[in-house]
């Protein structure tokens, strides 16, 4: 095998090279293209040449650092053949590489993201053909997937919960500090299980992922997170992936799952699926955005810590019918720091075209680093007066004023564990507007979470 892996890859380019040669060696053929995916895991666009046709194939690997450490590559690749087999439109898998580890899967033609869509008249027949598919794979009897590995939640408690208990476990042992929100809202999951529920379907959990082309679904993609439990939570499922990739009117997908099924979905079991769901993006990274590795892409991991933390305590206050006040943001004051941090930031986005020239790989690499320069810049400017803002707020709650932001989570986490019902409706108002100050220093350099917020479907 002789293609390059890319001036970017250099570092590991020994490790890439053994990769394409089983690759080669299982399959039969060559490798004539390789592209680096940018993003934050290992994944690669190839094309295999093999009996005079090309064969597109894409390579997805192991999180590395970042590893939630809950499903194997393997889980998702079980997955993902049981699909195939009930005619669910997903990649055929073509085998898996044991080092580096990662699936060597079918690359299906399409695009990601509905925003990407033509129009709206586009977006909504895509929705609307997804919701057929998420309703066929809900169909699937559960025993075929409990026969690859999947465990079969037997109560209303464990339905309801899901695979809670799975991140909650690695979180409570990679946990770094007091994470008062994350302690309110898994407590409030705890106490407002639904008691009703008895169905047991497949759930993409992290659902609303796939391609698309010409209003269809060409690719169900990204399940990872896949389990069995209460079909209503891939509807939750869609409303926290629609934060990160907007899917349009959800109101309209959920009534056309509704028509398929024929079966009504209760709008409160939804909300509940969503506090439950979004609490595990915040579970999953609470420790790197504590302790980051310094691979980190730390401005990305601290957004979707945000905004997957403030999604389950907007909900929260739907349904305890708590009006949120909006939050004022205290303005940005120079330092005496100040100056480096302008200095640093300017310098990083000045030279990023002269630093990455035509190197995609380059590029998505150094691309970090010019988020975290400009939000440490607005950090320097207005964490202080937002500390103090919080901290006045925290005096409320606590009836006197910490000295500090780390003293004030201890002492609010303590708070939280007592699990006072008097206290419910303040703290939601405080972890809100605690979510909302935090938000407004990263905010220019959040892209796609900019501005993100929970879509209604009542």
């Amino acid at each position: 095998m002789s293609v390059s892996v890319g001036s970017g890859e250099t570092p590991h380019a020994e490790e890439w090279q053994r990769c394409f040669g089983w690759i080669e060696q299982e399959l039969g053929g060559r490798i004539v293209r390789a592209e680096r995916q940018p993003r934050w895991r290992p994944a690669w666009f190839l094309d295999l040449e093999r009996g005079g046709e090309t064969v597109p194939l894409y390579f997805r690997g192991d999180r590395g650092e970042a590893d939630h450490g809950r499903y194997a590559l393997e889980h998702e690749m079980k997955v993902l053949q049981v699909l195939e087999k009930n005619r669910i439109p997903v990649p055929h898998i073509h085998g898996f590489c044991p080092d580096p580890r990662g699936i060597v899967m079918e690359r299906c033609p399409g695009r990601a993201n509905l925003e990407t869509a033509e129009d709206d008249d586009e977006r909504q027949a895509v929705l609307a053909d997804y919701m057929e598919v998420l309703a066929r794979m809900h169909a699937i009897d559960p025993a075929e997937f409990e026969a690859v590995g999947l465990e079969r939640p037997d109560s209303p408690q464990s339905i309801g919960l899901g695979d809670l208990d799975l991140w909650e476990r690695g979180y409570r042992k990679q946990k770094r500090r007091p994470e008062p929100a994350i302690e309110f809202v898994l407590g409030w999951v705890r106490r407002n299980v639904p008691h009703d529920r008895d169905r047991v379907s497949f759930l993409c959990a992290d659902a609303g992922q796939f391609l698309f082309d010409a209003g269809r679904v060409t690719a169900v993609l990204d399940l990872e997170l896949a389990c069995l439990g209460d079909p209503v939570a891939d509807l939750a499922g869609m409303r926290c992936r629609d934060l990160s990739e907007p899917l349009g009117d959800l109101r309209r997908g959920i009534a056309h799952y509704e028509q398929i099924t024929g079966e009504p979905v209760d709008r409160s079991v939804i909300d509940f699926h969503t506090v439950r769901f979004a609490i595990v993006t915040p579970l999953a990274v609470a420790h790197l955005v504590a302790n980051p590795p310094p691979s980190l892409d730390f401005v990305q991991y601290l957004g979707w810590y945000l905004v997957y933390g403030r999604a389950p305590i907007d909900v929260i206050a739907r349904e305890m019918q708590v009006e949120l006040e909006p939050v004022e943001v205290p303005g940005a004051e120079p330092t005496r720091h100040s100056p480096g941090h302008d200095a640093m930031s300017g310098m990083l986005a000045g030279h990023a075209e002269e630093l990455a020239g035509d190197d995609d790989w380059a590029a998505h690499r150094l691309d970090p680093a010019i988020r975290l320069a400009e939000y440490l810049r607005r950090a320097d400017r207005m964490g202080p007066a937002i500390e103090a803002a919080d901290l006045d707020d925290v005096a409320e709650l606590l009836g006197r004023r910490p000295d500090s932001w780390s003293e004030a989570d201890a002492a609010l986490e303590e708070l939280v564990l007592e699990e006072d019902p008097d206290l419910e409706v303040a703290l939601v108002g405080y972890f809100h507007r605690r979510a909302l100050r935090q938000e407004a220093i990263v905010d220019p350099v959040m892209r796609e979470l900019r501005g993100a917020t929970i879509q209604p479907i009542d």
